[in-house]
């Protein structure tokens, strides 16, 4: 039966779901579950759609198949390469804020991270004055995929790009044909990748975030992994249903993205789109002092414009990002643990809080690819 390897590996990851340790409550499994369709979803992707005589550029993490703390700001592209081979990458710039290319070796697992081998951004591209750009990339050893990051700072004004790769040596040569090998060694694919990406996903922030002690904030540093100009702040809250935690970082103007959000145990993003758990510098409010504020709280007396919900999740992890530098933030964020009766922040209506969810909606709906 050629779906067998899927099959044993759908039941495989179920249990690896059942059994996460941080599972307390009916909605902690359900979302489980539907974290599960999700790795599926971008295990059948990557062995279905992925061709490395024909390449192109896949979109495997979105709304619907969320992974890594995936950034509710960003759209991700990942294309796999073989050593050896020339690829030419084309597109036309958008509006987006930051525009990043990485090529990665080797990949996550749950024992070690991948390797960067070559980060940077459009910067260093010539770059049209009808934003069209074009640049060869000969894989070297070790090689293994592209991953091009596109990030939005403001959802309502920034419009996406146009993005290709392609091998030259295979321009206008059909497909290889359809052959039952070939299938079962894709099935085979979807199999090892969707377990694999399981407990990789599973034990990854233990290499960074819950090192951290809870309710805690790192100093803001260049990210792990090679990420051309981006620094971070981690950590992860613990909150107990009637706290909250009020961040406190400057608004940072010498970079184009700047952004903090929260996520689940999965190390997944949460509702982005129905849901404020999200937020960058031109979503949020600045005060006067040239701080943002912002509250992680399940619920709060009356709704706030910084508000960050945990939509029932009593842990989960924090990220901060500052994006296309152009001088390092040396501020680090502050924390205070408080009850969340407490907070007083300058109040929205329940109309106008719903106005930035519609918002958050339309936006998504424009931006995202799935």
């Amino acid at each position: 039966m050629l779906t067998r390897p899927l099959q044993e590996a759908v039941a495989e990851a179920e249990r690896l779901i059942e059994q996460a340790p941080f599972i307390r409550t009916e909605q902690d499994l359900l979302e489980g579950y539907e974290y599960l369709a999700g790795r599926i979803r971008m295990a059948m992707q990557t062995a279905f759609d992925y061709d490395l005589e024909q390449p192109l550029f896949v979109n495997p993490t979105h709304q619907f198949s969320r992974q890594g703390l995936d950034n509710p700001d960003a759209i991700y592209f990942h294309a796999y390469l073989r050593e050896g081979v020339e690829y030419v990458v084309r597109g036309r710039r958008g509006t987006s804020a930051d525009l990043s290319f990485q090529v990665m070796g080797g990949a996550y697992t749950a024992d070690s991270t991948a390797t960067s081998m070559l980060a940077f951004d459009d910067r260093e591209l010539a770059v049209g004055a009808d934003g069209r750009f074009e640049f060869h990339y000969a894989a070297e050893p070790g090689a293994k995929t592209m991953i091009v990051r596109e990030v939005f700072n403001d959802w309502d004004r920034e419009e996406r790009g146009v993005l290709t790769i392609e091998r030259p040596d295979t321009l206008g040569r059909p497909r290889r044909p359809l052959t039952r090998g070939l299938l079962e060694k894709r099935y085979d694919v979807a199999a090892r990748s969707l377990v694999g990406s399981i407990r990789t996903w599973l034990a990854f922030p233990h290499f960074f975030q819950y090192k951290e002690p809870p309710n805690t904030l790192t100093a803001p540093a260049a990210t792990p992994g090679g990420l051309a100009s981006q620094f971070s702040s981690i950590g992860h809250y613990e909150l107990d249903e009637d706290e909250a935690l009020v961040v406190t970082v400057p608004r940072w103007d010498a970079c184009a993205y700047q952004a903090i959000q929260i996520g689940s145990d999965w190390y997944a993003s949460t509702d982005y789109e129905t849901h404020q758990t999200s937020l960058t510098k031109a979503q949020a409010v600045t005060d006067a002092d040239g701080m943002m504020r912002f509250v992680i709280a399940e619920s709060l007396p009356r709704p706030t414009a910084n508000w960050l919900e945990t939509t029932g999740h009593r842990t989960g992890p924090i990220m901060l990002r500052w994006q296309r530098l152009e001088k390092e933030p040396d501020v680090a964020p502050t924390v205070e643990r408080v009850k969340a009766s407490t907070v007083d922040f300058p109040p929205l209506t329940e109309e106008e809080y719903a106005a930035r969810i519609t918002a958050r909606q339309r936006a998504v709906a424009r931006r995202m690819l799935s």
